[in-house]
């Protein structure tokens, strides 16, 4: 079945995915499907009006981040962002990708006066309503923007960001490498590979087939960033894993996975727009792009080790038992303490960032 037959079973967005696979010869880079399932205007996953957060199934969520969780994150957070607004000698706080204002919300009450201004960058004009209602009572100092200004000065911060950026695969197949794509086969979408040259930044030793991701639209961000900031610093939370690990003969099926529902499935290629598309972080990349655009690299750790150094364990003492339960799953290793990690950058001169203080990381980046 051809673009135009199958054209009646298709939704708006396929229809999207479908032209542009016209427009393109019938192929289409990974990066391409990913950018339109996510952000294509009004119809991706996160430009629709699908609720996506919260902490179970029942609410109609997809999956559950860190501010969801327990407002111990945000608070945490406050105590590292303080101290990066002190020494930089800034008032303002730019988060990317809010969500549904959940940290925004955790970071205003924390920092209080020390914030002038609050300014949000999302693409997602539904998701930029809920943030609005999240954060009515801050609505003085909160401002949205839709793309990067061409000069900032402030603390950056980007909780689960990166890894919704699109991703090119890459897979090699009895020792040849290609790129991998998606076309249209019958009904729904389909593999296709295509002789590239393009390779992983770094040699995937062994000779057996292997599937992997390349980021050049995360680095490329970063890069950007490093570029407007003047004056500040930023610190990205995501998961992912140093380039050493990240690229690992054993991890030979890529990292690329779907949330709906709170339960994840490997197939990209199904229910486009209905849910989450993300691939792990190459650690290592973003650090590399953000030192090669003139950024300093603060620290590298766990998320586990840097929540307890900006001081969570105080918090914890002091708050219900529901309270340390749900943010035990911040720091125990089986959760999210270990697979999701924090990366700090600073603009000039770097110091002893409080929340790296002890389990810096960097020296395997």
């Amino acid at each position: 079945m051809n673009l135009e037959q199958s054209a009646d079973r298709a939704t708006p967005l396929t229809r999207i995915i479908d032209a542009a696979l016209l427009r393109a010869g019938g192929w289409l880079p990974f990066d391409r499907f990913m950018a339109t399932a996510l952000y294509a205007p009004g119809l991706g996953y996160y430009a629709n009006t699908s609720r996506k957060f919260g902490q179970m199934p029942a609410s109609g969520s997809d999956f559950v981040t860190a501010p969801e969780l327990t407002p111990l994150f945000g608070r945490t957070l406050a105590i590292q962002v303080a101290e990066a607004l002190e020494k930089t000698g800034t008032d303002e706080v730019w988060e990317f990708g809010a969500g549904s204002g959940a940290l925004a919300l955790q970071l205003l009450d924390a920092l209080g006066d020390r914030v002038a201004r609050y300014r949000i960058v999302d693409l997602s004009g539904t998701l930029r309503e809920r943030q609005q209602q999240t954060l009515a009572k801050h609505a003085g100092k909160v401002e949205w923007l839709a793309e990067l200004p061409d000069t900032m000065r402030g603390v950056v911060v980007g909780n689960e960001v990166l890894d919704a950026m699109p991703v090119q695969l890459l897979v090699r197949t009895q020792g040849e490498w290609f790129e991998r794509g998606v076309v249209r086969q019958g009904e729904g979408f389909a593999w296709q590979d295509r002789p590239t040259g393009l390779r992983p930044p770094v040699e995937v030793q062994g000779a057996h087939d292997y599937l992997t991701e390349i980021h050049p639209q995360a680095e490329a961000f970063i890069a950007t960033l490093a570029d407007r900031l003047k004056q500040g610093a930023a610190f990205f939370i995501d998961y992912g894993f140093p380039e050493s690990e990240y690229y690992h003969p054993q991890r030979h099926m890529g990292t690329v996975m779907c949330h709906r529902g709170h339960l994840a499935d490997p197939d990209p290629l199904a229910d486009v727009g209905q849910k989450d598309i993300t691939a792990h972080v190459n650690f290592t990349g973003v650090a590399l792009a953000g030192q090669n655009a003139g950024l300093d690299v603060l620290g590298y750790c766990s998320q586990a080790r840097f929540l307890l150094n900006a001081g969570m364990l105080p918090m914890l003492e002091q708050a219900s038992l529901a309270e340390r339960t749900l943010a035990a799953r911040l720091i125990h290793e089986h959760e999210m303490g270990e697979l999701f990690k924090v990366i700090g950058f600073a603009v000039g001169e770097p110091w002893e960032a409080i929340g790296f203080a002890e389990g810096d990381r960097m020296h395997t980046l």
